[in-house]
């Protein structure tokens, strides 16, 4: 299978590249390639001629989402636009990668695929504007929402946990966050799974179960084999945009398709396993 992959060398993008053989994969990103030119998408993509595009990239610094409004919109919803034009142009399905913040958080129980969205930040408003983009130009599609994710890569939140413990001792990590650690990997993996048979629609693709920050946090410490290192509770941590308080994604639809995700404690087992 020929795949196209937007955001290639994110940790997404490198987590599909690595389960591929190389001259299967059109990886696109920065400098070389910039989403938003319209016609240079378009014509990368159909020279290609991929059995199918992986739109990874997106501006996904939250709170960069708030300062620059402007720079969130061109690329998460113009820049989307542009890769679901050309995937359409060229032939072939479109899988889009969402988020898990689409959702306010005020819902108890786990969200379902086709439970309704009230975004609340910037970047989740974008997010769910391309997700409506890519239903508009592409009929033949996958919206996989994800959420907190981690992957291959120096910045993430499993290595800002080891970083401040390296150097400073001691955290604070909020328990007033609470939604599902992923795996890039496993992921990777699902999408892979996902894109052998046509039953386009709206997918949730997390690791299985829930916690918060805090408990992620200690969790990182303990499978990484860090002893000596506090890691202080704290609550209403200040940040200019706003994202749900709690987040659970239910995998109803992949569940019927074959695709299970492990708990994220294992996953997260698994990403810090010395190789």
């Amino acid at each position: 299978m020929r795949i196209a992959v937007t955001g290639s060398e994110g940790q997404l993008g490198q987590a599909l590249r690595s389960l591929c053989l190389p001259e299967n994969v059109l990886p696109i990103d920065l400098p070389d390639h910039d989403i938003t030119d319209l016609m240079a998408i378009i014509s990368l993509i159909r020279a290609f001629s991929p059995d199918v595009v992986i739109h990874t990239a997106a501006i996904t610094d939250v709170d960069g989402c708030e300062r620059d409004p402007e720079l969130a919109y061109r690329v998460n919803v113009i820049g989307t636009r542009n890769v679901a034009v050309a995937a359409a142009q060229a032939g072939c399905p479109l899988v889009y990668i969402s988020t898990d913040y689409v959702f306010d958080g005020e819902q108890p129980e786990p969200y379902r695929e086709y439970d309704a969205p009230n975004p609340l930040s910037v970047y989740a408003i974008t997010k769910e504007a391309g997700e409506r983009v890519v239903r508009h130009h592409v009929p033949a599609h996958y919206i996989a929402r994800i959420a907190w994710l981690y992957g291959d890569g120096p910045r993430n939140f499993p290595q800002t946990v080891l970083r401040l413990a390296r150097e400073r001792g001691e955290m604070t990590m909020v328990t007033d966050e609470i939604g599902s650690p992923t795996y890039a990997r496993d992921v990777a993996e699902a999408l892979l799974h996902l894109v052998q048979q046509p039953a386009y629609g709206t997918y949730h693709l997390t690791n299985s179960g829930v916690c918060s920050r805090y408990e992620l946090a200690c969790a990182v410490l303990e499978l990484a084999g860090v002893q000596d290192v506090t890691v202080h509770p704290g609550q209403n941590y200040r940040r200019l945009a706003r994202v749900p308080k709690r987040c659970e994604l239910h995998n109803s639809l992949g569940a019927q398709l074959g695709i299970e995700m492990r708990p994220w404690r294992d996953a997260l087992a698994a990403y810090l396993k010395p190789r």
